[in-house]
């Protein structure tokens, strides 16, 4: 684990829902709606391991058992669920606490900041509108931009070489086992936030740091741990 923390740290990688902002109850209410309204019934907890981190192309196909379904009717059918999602959400967003906080810490630190999220453009927008984070992040790779989606490392190698960071010099933080196993895959270090799956769900040998929220990471003095260049 020392190791681990010593070696150099330039960049780091947030994902969003789950991540920044805490905002995985409403995307689960809301595509069990969708699942519903198409005739399709699921587990909440097997809507949810099938579903999270992928991009919403993904999903929909995933949802309705339709891997060949055209893109443009699948694109379509995101917009329907995540504008139900953001109609919720947005009356009583809220970021997973201390976020804020962390990211001006971050940002204090002199490190390279981006967004490496599954979803797409108006979700994006829609989070950062809210958070008003300052500066904004040096970059942004989405699901809807033809990357892959996690466990699959596009989105965050996208990320990175969008910062000029090399992956062994960058952080993940994510809710997620797919978003983990994406860091992995990457060969990238991780921090797992447990706003929606337990510490064991989200184990690995690169996972460096274990915490609900950013409060936590604010009070060990996380950032000062890191060797910084």
């Amino acid at each position: 684990m020392q190791a681990l923390l010593s070696q150099p740290t330039k960049a780091i990688l947030f994902d969003m829902d789950g991540t920044m902002i805490d905002s995985m109850p409403h995307h689960t209410s809301t595509w069990l709606d969708f699942a519903q309204k198409h005739g399709v019934s699921m587990d909440i907890d097997e809507l949810m391991r099938r579903t999270t981190g992928r991009t919403g192309l993904e999903c929909v196909r995933l949802i309705l058992d339709q891997p060949d379904m055209d893109e443009a009717h699948a694109w379509a059918l995101v917009h329907e669920k995540e504008q139900l999602y953001r109609d919720i959400f947005g009356p009583i967003f809220q970021e997973v606490k201390g976020f804020t906080a962390f990211y001006a810490a971050t940002r204090a630190r002199g490190l390279k900041v981006a967004v490496g999220t599954a979803g797409d453009i108006h979700n994006v927008e829609f989070a950062l509108g809210h958070l008003q984070m300052n500066p904004p992040p040096d970059a942004i790779a989405r699901g809807d931009e033809g990357l892959s989606g996690k466990p699959t490392p596009a989105i965050f190698l996208a990320a990175a070489q969008r910062v000029g960071i090399a992956p062994e010099h960058c952080i993940v933080f994510e809710d997620a086992p797919f978003g983990i196993e994406a860091a992995r895959r990457a060969g990238m270090r991780a921090v797992a936030i447990c706003t929606s799956n337990t510490p064991e769900e989200l184990a690995g040998p690169h996972v460096i740091a274990t915490v609900h929220n950013y409060e936590e990471l604010l009070q060990s003095n996380f950032l000062e741990t890191l060797h910084v260049p």
